[in-house]
């Protein structure tokens, strides 16, 4: 039994108890709309808590190539779904939209769990070559150079040498070998499972695209009914539910038993979040549907219509994120084309329509889609350099030393895989407890954070609310980036903690996410609301475009910053732990500052720039905001 797998299921009946009795006095198509999106959230989040070890230890890209794919798949999730929605909204209806989508993911998930057979390393000396053999993944991984027959560790020097231990002399390659006299190559890459790969990531890109379950939440109430604030209160704990799960069932699966397991399980979460849908169609009363169901139905060319077009021009148009996700630097030239296309016409439009008072009021929701960009970049770390960092550099194990009780003729053990083993105990006799975490369960830290402190975070926001004294959105922003960057350089002061294999203890991995998560909690409530409420009503379409443009932005950007940590590997391990440790606490340093630094600036302006809202900030719409993730896409 992995205790993460018991805890989770702890804090789920916790939580879930007081959740399905609030379920009772709301809509009945909630219900359907809460476990749809809960297994769309477990079968997105699954898969990304894998991908870049998939990248990084089956394919053996190299970490600055893999972070780059990783950061243009992120980016293309986050800027695909305005072009769904506006599609949803005009022609499909949300209901047909949320189907599409929902087989698009089916069918995205099940290819990336045909991974085949993994790419090999190949080491060249002196036209000897010298095959890198590789057996487990992510931190039980391990790595060994076959020299004459015979399977051997090794690891780097400071200087760049490989040093191979164990080599008997005599062998037909030195112990020790100079980084200039070997050449490292990447054998097996099949181009089909290469190819299946990016058709995979496709699929699941354009699927998310038209997957949006919220517009349904909201047809699901009037505008006076006082349930609609606790309806989307239990809807955004389905999407923190689903996320919560996912690191932790596809996270251990995926390691521990197969990549394919763990993406076959996302696919078989989509399905069921599909079905749940599907079956539970008559309790949505009739809402989502097409706005003209006529014209959605009416040939075009013989048997075809406009629904069966929308579906053939969406799955022709899964090429282009196929195309753009194996060229980064594309994805962030056709970032950088539509920003300054968006940048020209709102200038255009404030300098010829718009009166100096709401030019502020833009520019002061220009400012936060700045500070957003900033305190995104910063988070979404977590699915890159963060899960690589708790592969390479941290210690997963919860317990220093195993706890032994005796109890019914059995001994019950509390520890490591290794310090069972080390215990030498009868496997008979024994009752274990596997008190260590695998690196992609990490993920499942955030959500889980989220589900103990959104609700203590959202009645803080409403009490102060009720007493008019809450902070205005610039303080939030600047507190949630002060704690940002306090996560990251939280890890470089516990660097000094580390033990001899260069790994930290657990819970200053723990500490950075808590500190991120009440970071989010600060921001994420009033973001987009904000943006929306200071533009004036003919720009609300392109403020709210723009501000998708931002999350698109810190995803391309977080994509860059995670490729600065890159380190040598050799079979998808690090070659040097030390180097791996210090290039990644360098550009930790780094971003820590930086974030603190706006965090700093955004407080010192806050009195300045409050003045640009000539009407006070309104407290947090929903208490259920602060259960709604900005970046849940």
């Amino acid at each position: 039994m992995n205790f993460v797998i018991a805890l989770g299921l702890l804090v789920t009946v916790a939580t879930m108890i007081p959740v399905a009795r609030q379920l009772r006095s709301h809509p009945r198509g909630l219900t359907i709309l809460f476990f749809a999106e809960m297994w769309e959230r477990f079968s997105y989040y699954g898969m990304r808590a894998l991908l870049i070890f998939y990248l990084t230890q089956h394919f053996l890209f190299d970490d600055k190539t893999a972070n780059g794919r990783y950061g243009a798949y992120t980016t293309l999730v986050a800027l695909l779904p305005l072009a769904g929605g506006i599609i949803a909204d005009r022609l499909l209806g949300t209901r047909k939209a949320v189907a599409f989508g929902a087989l698009l993911l089916v069918a995205g998930h099940l290819t990336m769990a045909m991974e085949g057979q993994p790419a090999q390393n190949v080491l060249t000396w002196h036209g000897h070559s010298y095959a890198v053999h590789t057996e487990g993944r992510a931190s039980t991984r391990q790595v060994r150079l076959e020299v004459d027959g015979k399977r051997y560790p090794f690891h780097s020097r400071p200087d760049g040498a490989l040093e191979v231990e164990g080599l008997p002399a005599g062998a037909s390659l030195p112990a020790v070998t100079p980084k200039a006299d070997y050449r490292l190559e990447v054998v097996g890459r099949d181009l089909l499972h290469s190819n299946l790969l990016f058709l995979a990531l496709s699929l699941i890109v354009m699927g998310t695209a038209f997957l949006r379950t919220s517009p349904l939440v909201s047809q699901l109430y009037s505008r006076s009914d006082p349930r609609r604030d606790g309806g989307f209160t239990l809807y955004y704990f389905s999407v923190n539910l689903g996320a919560f799960w996912a690191g932790i069932a596809c996270g251990w699966l995926g390691e521990t038993i197969g990549w394919w397991a763990g993406f076959g399980a996302a696919a078989v979460g989509m399905l069921c979040g599909y079905l749940v849908f599907i079956l539970g169609k008559p309790l949505l009363d009739g809402k989502g549907e097409p706005p003209d169901p006529a014209k959605l139905a009416e040939p075009i060319l013989g048997p075809i219509n406009r629904e069966h077009l929308v579906y053939l021009g969406a799955l022709v148009g899964i090429g282009a994120p196929f195309l753009l996700m194996q060229q980064s630097a594309a994805v962030g030239s056709a970032l950088g084309v539509v920003t300054v296309g968006a940048l020209a016409y709102l200038g255009l439009y404030m300098a010829r329509r718009c009166t100096p008072v709401e030019r502020r009021r833009i520019g002061l929701a220009l400012v936060l889609m700045l500070g957003s960009v900033v305190f995104w970049t910063l988070f979404e770390q977590a699915g890159s350099s963060m899960s690589l960092f708790a592969d390479r550099n941290t210690n997963l194990t919860v317990l220093g030393s195993p706890i032994q009780v005796g109890m019914f003729g059995h001994t019950l053990f509390l520890g490591s895989r290794a310090m069972l083993d080390a215990a030498g105990l009868a496997p008979g006799r024994v009752w274990w407890i596997d008190m260590s975490m695998t690196a992609a369960q990490t993920q499942s830290i955030n959500p889980a954070f989220i589900l103990i402190f959104a609700p203590i975070f959202a009645e803080v926001w409403a009490y102060l609310g009720r007493r008019r004294r809450d902070l205005n959105v610039l303080v939030k922003f600047g507190i949630a980036l002060l704690q940002v960057g306090a996560g990251f350089l939280l890890l470089v002061w516990g660097a000094q903690f580390a033990d001899a294999s260069f790994r930290l203890p657990l819970y200053f991995l723990v500490g950075a996410y808590l500190l991120h998560t009440t970071g989010e909690l600060c921001l994420s409530p009033v973001g987009l609301s904000v943006v929306s409420r200071l533009s004036p009503p003919a720009l609300v379409a392109t403020m709210l475009a723009m501000w998708s443009l931002s999350t698109s932005w810190s995803r391309f950007i977080g994509g860059k910053i995670a490729a600065l940590a890159a380190t040598d590997t050799l079979g998808g391990r690090v070659t040097d732990p030390q180097a791996a440790l210090h290039a990644a606490l360098q550009v930790f340093t780094w971003i820590g500052l930086a974030g603190m630094g706006f965090g700093v600036v955004f407080l010192v302006l806050s009195p300045v720039l409050r003045k640009w809202d000539t009407v006070e900030t309104a407290p947090p719409e929903p208490a259920a905001a602060a259960l709604a993730p900005e970046m849940s896409a």
